[in-house]
């Protein structure tokens, strides 16, 4: 067995792998301390190898992991998994977005990451669910029943807030002002995905990928396919969990990145 972790900045995931086959998976909170917290996920598997990805990866190899690999590569192996024939992922995740275009054999040709603000994040999302008194997953909910004619013009998570709470005070209804904070973040999204490429169906993964709203209204927008994982933010650690399993039967021992 060969297990996957990822490391990212709201949530550990953890991905276990035999011959090809994903045969068990955890997700929990990073915590204070992502280090021991994932000692005491993986404990249970008594894996062969373990291989890190996400932000906390170089933590992880410090610690335990035997290997590291790119959230880019992870989350493209991941989703080959789940859909042999993806060529574009979109990952949004609790502090980062990510574009990613494969070649049809599944190897990065190009991609694009927002891992400077929070702007078109999870957490972007449960800040203005926040400012409108929403529980992220209602937010996603309410978005759906929203009309389309309420605009939020800033991505910057200070100043968005600001509108929404000013939106809320003169009256406009909450569900147009969840629909608007969602488009806004679709928005960015295809801009990333036009300076990428994209074909005619798109995976989405991360946890926002859970929500109903991003990617009905990212279908809507590009009158395209939108394929979603089960579960969408266990990708990169399962294709950190592929990638250790792959190099452990031809011997290839890596470095990462």
């Amino acid at each position: 067995m060969v297990v996957g972790i990822d490391l990212g900045s709201r949530t550990i995931k953890v991905a276990a792998v035999e011959g090809g086959r994903l045969v068990a998976l955890q997700i929990a909170e990073s915590g204070y301390d992502p280090h021991r917290q994932s000692l005491e996920m993986i404990k249970e598997y008594h894996p062969a190898r373990i291989i890190a990805t996400g932000y906390g990866r170089h933590l992880a190899k410090r610690h335990f992991a035997d290997e590291v690999i790119t959230e880019i590569k992870a989350h493209a192996l991941g989703a080959r998994h789940f859909f042999p024939e993806c060529r574009t992922i979109v990952d949004v995740g609790g502090q980062d977005t990510k574009v990613i275009a494969l070649d049809e054999s599944g190897r990065v040709l190009n991609f694009q990451m927002n891992d400077k603000c929070a702007a078109g994040t999870g957490r972007f999302l449960e800040i203005m669910a926040s400012s409108l008194g929403y529980g992220l997953s209602e937010f996603g909910a309410e978005a759906l029943n929203g009309k389309g004619d309420v605009r939020i013009s800033n991505m910057c998570t200070v100043f968005a807030e600001s509108e929404v709470i000013s939106l809320k005070n003169h009256g406009t209804l909450p569900a147009d002002i969840a629909r608007a904070v969602h488009l806004s973040v679709i928005e960015r999204l295809i801009a990333m995905l036009a300076r990428v490429g994209y074909g005619d169906t798109i995976v989405f993964t991360g946890g926002v990928a859970k929500n109903p709203a991003a990617v009905n209204l990212l279908q809507e927008r590009l009158d395209i396919r939108i394929l979603v994982p089960e579960p969408p933010d266990i990708v990169g650690a399962l294709g950190a969990a592929l990638h250790g399993e792959a190099n452990s039967a031809s011997g290839i021992t890596s470095a990462g990145g």
